[in-house]
């Protein structure tokens, strides 16, 4: 038996969502995700607040807080994609917080470092290559809303430690 879903209603993010459930406020950004130009860059910036709330942990701890936040947003982004009536809406941004964080945890803390990360996370999650691409048409859901952005995570950290290594 094949069960197929579908989303009824396509509805706008707004500030009544935002406030209406913890959810909706959290994969939202905090709100960053109503801005009304580039909500994707305005919630990566949280990345920093939130790796700087962790970043005196041990580096196990700081791992296992992300990948709690990561599971954590599975639900949260799925929650909202669900009110929005769009699974990957670009005003949730919760995806783009986490992998902000998970990539600064693997550079220098400097400001240089911190550029670089952005940057490249950015050209990343914008461009979509293989297979961030690929994961952003077929996985579905708050995983795939989550898997993406940790794609790019993954290929911005890839290329930010072979910069590591050659300077």
């Amino acid at each position: 038996m094949c069960i197929l879903t579908r989303q009824l209603s396509h509805r706008e993010p707004d500030v009544a969502l935002l406030l209406s459930h913890p959810l909706h406020f959290v994969s939202l950004g905090l709100g960053s995700g109503l801005f009304p130009k580039a909500p994707g860059t305005a919630g990566t910036l949280l990345g920093f607040p939130l790796f700087w709330s962790i970043m005196q942990l041990p580096i196990w701890q700081q791992w296992l807080a992300l990948l709690l936040l990561f599971v954590f947003g599975i639900w949260c982004c799925a929650f909202t994609g669900r009110a929005l009536g769009v699974s990957d809406h670009g005003a949730i941004v919760w995806d783009e917080i986490v992998a902000m964080a998970a990539i600064l945890v693997t550079v220098p803390a400097t400001w240089a470092w911190a550029v670089a990360a952005f940057v490249l996370f950015r050209l990343f999650d914008i461009l979509k290559p293989f297979p961030i691409r690929w994961a952003d048409r077929h996985v579905g859901g708050g995983f795939g809303v989550m898997l993406d952005d940790g794609l790019a995570a993954v290929m911005a950290i890839i290329v930010l430690q072979l910069m590591q290594r050659w300077l």
